[in-house]
């Protein structure tokens, strides 16, 4: 008999099923949903890049302010409103600038949430970036955003 490598732990119960995923999303947006407030000019948060200056430069969310995890405590309030909800991201799933972002601002004591997948999936999703020369879109990413095919979470 073959023993199933996914249920070699059992699922949780539904209860704690509810609090993990209820949980995560309170403290993390995807790019999608950012995109979606933006093209629709929902300002009610402040993007927060987390990243090195030649990777800003490189190009960045447009409205985002620029502050590197590193420079969050000293530079925060003079940035950001106090109390303003603040999403930050950093280039992808494979760099944990967003999180160390997201822990010093809400060792700060502002609400915030990360953006799951930064700046890589955010360009990969074709969605707006902006540079010194303006803001530009590039080819969407068909293994992550089929032509003409939205997520539609």
């Amino acid at each position: 008999m073959n023993t199933s490598a996914v249920l070699r732990v059992p699922a949780a119960a539904p209860d704690a099923a509810v609090a993990h995923f209820a949980g995560r999303l309170a403290v993390e947006v995807d790019a999608a949903d950012v995109a979606a407030d933006i093209g629709a000019g929902v300002t009610d948060w402040v993007l927060v890049d987390s990243r090195s200056q030649e990777s800003w430069d490189q190009g960045h969310l447009p409205g985002a302010i620029h502050l590197p995890h590193r420079d969050i405590p000293a530079r925060a309030a003079e940035l950001v409103p106090d109390g303003a909800t603040v999403i930050t991201y950093c280039w992808g799933p494979g760099c944990n600038g967003a999180t160390q972002a997201a822990l010093a601002f809400a060792r700060l004591g502002y609400p915030v949430k990360e953006m799951i997948g930064g700046f890589e999936y955010w360009v990969r999703e074709g969605a707006p970036i902006e540079t010194a020369d303006g803001v530009e879109r590039r080819e969407s990413d068909p293994l992550v955003a089929p032509r003409g095919v939205a997520c539609a979470c």
